[in-house]
């Protein structure tokens, strides 16, 4: 049974008081140069990613002591529970590092492993998002939606950073990128916003985990758009590395058959 409409909104509530938290920790820690840790995937950690989970993962815990979590920094806690808090403290480590102000605390809630409400909070230009299972997607607070694209030709395409891409998954990218007008690089989470409002028409990514992505769910689905893997499958808290997201319906199938085509069989 889907959650009730009290429910969501209790959930939404709660999750719109963690990314208050995580604002409050990491807003003013944006201007300052962090010291930085790498992990052994090559990836950056900071210590704030660390105290920020653990605040969020503190927080859950007392309201919902039922309630799993699945985070970044601290792994799996309970995560066969019905409800799972999925946490991403820091969504693009690198571009917090660097002070290019892309990143953002990215909060998600599964039901039955399945992605119900996303909040997306981008601390610098004070941008956030939220998605709710049935929902339209607001923007700070006001209704947001995806554009039309009549043709991938027309359309621009953004992917976090080529270099995730393997060898044998370059060919993937670069269909797309053959096939559309523009290619936007680096834009982390926010690149996913963006398309739920409007901005963009198409997004790829690879090398992920599903704390990277659990949000977008229901924030593109809630826009009008369209989010599954590279095989076309919905996104649940079982999904793989690879994610493929088109604001237009008709451009996410157009998108997806570039995919499989590339792909070795």
């Amino acid at each position: 049974m889907p959650p009730s409409a009290a429910a969501l909104d209790e959930w939404l509530g709660f999750a719109r008081q963690l990314a208050d938290t995580a604002h409050a920790l990491l807003k003013p820690a944006a201007a300052m140069r962090p010291e930085v840790e790498v992990k052994a995937d090559r990836s950056f950690v900071t210590e704030l990613d660390a105290r920020i989970e653990a605040r969020l993962r503190e927080l859950i815990g007392a309201r919902y002591p039922r309630h799993g979590i699945l985070g970044e920094e601290q792994g799996a806690s309970d995560v066969d529970a019905e409800a799972v808090w999925i946490l991403d403290p820091i969504d693009g480590t690198a571009p917090f590092v660097a002070g290019v102000p892309v990143f953002g605390t990215l909060i998600a809630l599964a039901v039955d492993r399945i992605p119900v409400l996303g909040v997306m909070h981008l601390p610098v230009t004070e941008q956030r998002w939220e998605g709710v299972a049935g929902r339209a997607t607001t923007l700070n607070g006001a209704a947001v939606r995806t554009r039309p694209c009549a043709d991938l030709g027309r359309a621009i395409l953004t992917t976090s950073n080529p270099d995730f891409f393997s060898d044998a998954e370059r060919p993937a990218l670069d269909a797309l990128r053959e096939r559309t007008a523009w290619r936007i690089y680096g834009g982390c989470c926010m690149s996913y916003g963006l398309l739920a409002a409007g901005r963009t028409d198409v997004a790829i990514d690879t090398r992920l985990k599903v704390w990277d992505y659990a949000p977008f769910k229901p924030m593109i689905e809630g826009a009008g758009g369209v989010l599954s893997d590279w095989r076309g499958r919905p996104i649940t808290l079982d999904s793989g590395a690879q994610i493929l997201a088109a604001g237009d319906p008709a451009r996410h199938a157009e998108a997806l058959a570039l995919v499989q085509q590339s792909l070795p069989t």
